[in-house]
């Protein structure tokens, strides 16, 4: 489920915004009327979608989308002219006054944008750090000096009693080296 926050002076409209979302199935987190808030209420979520008008009382859409953490994405509603200004800042908008059909399809799209993102992250091989690289080094070098492979046959080696496992190769280098040395 994709976090959406909605962000406007009128808390009024903020809320008729939200009710439309949530009719049409999604899940709206917040609904703020200051950039502080929606912030705060950032802090608390991994990514997701800010749907903000043009002027905050304490901040413009610019300035929010600048602090904005990494993950979050904008959608601004303003007018035809301010929205000329938006081009090409990674800012999607959508001019007022407001098309319910527009404003469903902009968000679903971008729903959909962030759920493919976020698969392609958990797909992602996670990074290993410099201490599990010098681990699977050292196994591979005992493997070498003790069983007479090559790096490559040590490596396959390693990998192969991970598959089969059912473990990371980090910690199948950590049990080739306590059972080697022990």
């Amino acid at each position: 489920m994709i976090n959406i926050i909605v962000v406007l002076a009128k808390q009024e409209d903020a809320k008729g915004i939200r009710s439309l979302l949530m009719k049409n199935g999604f899940h709206v987190n917040a609904v703020c009327t200051t950039g502080s808030q929606v912030l705060s209420k950032t802090d608390e979520l991994n990514d997701g979608i800010v749907i903000c008008g043009y002027r905050l009382p304490d901040m413009m859409y610019s300035e929010l989308h600048d602090c904005l953490p990494k993950g979050f994405e904008m959608l601004l509603l303003a007018s035809h002219g301010v929205l000329n200004d938006c081009i090409g800042n990674d800012i999607v908008c959508l001019a007022m006054p407001l098309k319910v059909h527009d404003l469903i399809n902009t968000v679903d799209m971008m729903s959909q944008t962030m759920e493919r993102r976020r698969r392609r992250a958990r797909l992602k091989p996670k990074e290993r750090s410099l201490k599990e690289e010098a681990l699977i080094k050292e196994a591979k070098e005992l493997l070498m000096n003790r069983n007479n492979m090559d790096e490559e046959e040590a490596y396959r080696y390693i990998q192969k009693c991970s598959m089969d496992s059912g473990t990371n190769m980090v910690e199948t280098a950590q049990m080739v080296l306590v059972m080697m040395r022990g």
